[in-house]
């Protein structure tokens, strides 16, 4: 059954007329309509919004799908490298999207990690070990978490630290000689 029938009276007059059925009006009403909005919502700048606050899902997407691919059993444990780099990468770049790129002064040790957590992962799911490549990880994902907490303390976070420091401190002086638990 036809959705739509061309009548052409005469071919010498070079019109034809095109008779579309009521479901085929609908579907391209809707695609038209749709297209109107989108074309509205993109020059009202939402895309572009949309696109500034969530472009490190082009990140964080293939990431995903490459540790689906392997725990689905469809691809080797070679992708949970690259999948760990993406994902960690991800959420490096939603702290700087959500937090103004300065923080990546502080952060860029998660780039590291990231290297960290897929040499981590391939190591721990592959069938067949190779050596150092545990020791590797986990000298990377130190080094990484080192440097971070190195790059946090230049932030006045480390003024915090220090006060909750003396407190405790002098909490414990000032129970030492009582036989009471403060804990």
């Amino acid at each position: 059954m036809s959705h739509f029938a061309v009548t052409c009276p005469s071919l010498s007059s070079g019109r034809c007329v095109v008779d579309m059925s009521d479901n085929n009006k609908l579907m391209t009403g809707v695609l038209i309509l749709a297209a109107g909005v989108i074309i509205l919502l993109g020059k009202l700048g939402v895309f572009s919004f949309l696109g500034k606050a969530l472009w490190p899902l082009l990140l964080l997407i293939p990431g995903i799908v490459l540790h689906l691919w392997y725990f689905w059993r469809k691809g080797p444990s070679e992708l949970l490298l690259p999948g760990a780099v993406l994902v960690v990468y991800s959420v490096v770049f939603f702290i700087g999207v959500i937090g103004g790129f300065q923080t990546l002064k502080f952060t860029w040790p998660l780039f590291v990690f990231g290297i960290a957590a897929g040499l981590f992962e391939y190591d721990y799911f592959s069938p067949r070990r190779q050596k150092g490549l545990l020791i590797a990880s986990l000298i990377l994902g130190a080094l990484s978490l080192i440097l971070l907490g190195w790059t946090l303390f230049s932030l006045p976070v480390i003024y915090l630290l220090a006060a909750l420091l003396i407190i405790g401190g002098v909490w414990l002086i000032a129970a030492r000689g009582n036989r009471r638990s403060f804990w």
